[in-house]
């Protein structure tokens, strides 16, 4: 477990690439019952002024928060989270591949400790949630309680 006084505003706590592709969004559209073509029909994607076919915001927010999860150890210590999506997350064909030579989208993900109260003894880890260098999510924040 974290101690809570080891702590500093600023301290990086992680920081991963979530690399999603087509297939990994057809197992989330079956385990959360969202079958919205947008998220595999690139045909249909466009015909609605997409870019592209576009991951489902809920998993990109559930893929995301991992970091936090794997730091703190204990997902049951995370009491809030919460999340602005800005830019949806365009999933390429799936025969294309990124520059670092991965199927699909790549995500990048970093915690850092936002806030902390001394009182609660949570801390307030604020996520940067990126594709490309462009912000996918803003005000991405997990509140751990420690």
């Amino acid at each position: 477990m974290i101690a809570f006084d080891s702590l500093e505003k600023g301290q990086v706590i992680g920081s991963t690439t979530i690399h999603v592709n087509r297939a990994d969004l057809v197992r989330y559209a079956g385990a959360s019952g969202d079958f919205n073509p947008i998220h595999w029909n690139e045909r249909f994607a466009t015909e609605v002024e997409l870019p592209n076919v576009i991951a489902h915001g809920m998993f990109t927010m559930g893929a995301v928060v991992d970091v936090v999860t794997d730091w703190v150890g204990d997902p049951g210590a995370i009491i809030d989270y919460q999340t602005r999506f800005t830019k949806p997350v365009v999933v390429q064909d799936p025969a294309g591949t990124n520059p670092a030579g991965h199927e699909g989208t790549a995500i990048e993900v970093q915690g850092k400790v936002g806030a902390l109260d001394a009182e609660a003894r949570t801390a307030r880890i604020d996520l940067t949630v990126s594709v490309d260098g462009t912000k996918v999510l803003v005000k991405a924040q997990a509140v751990v309680r420690l």
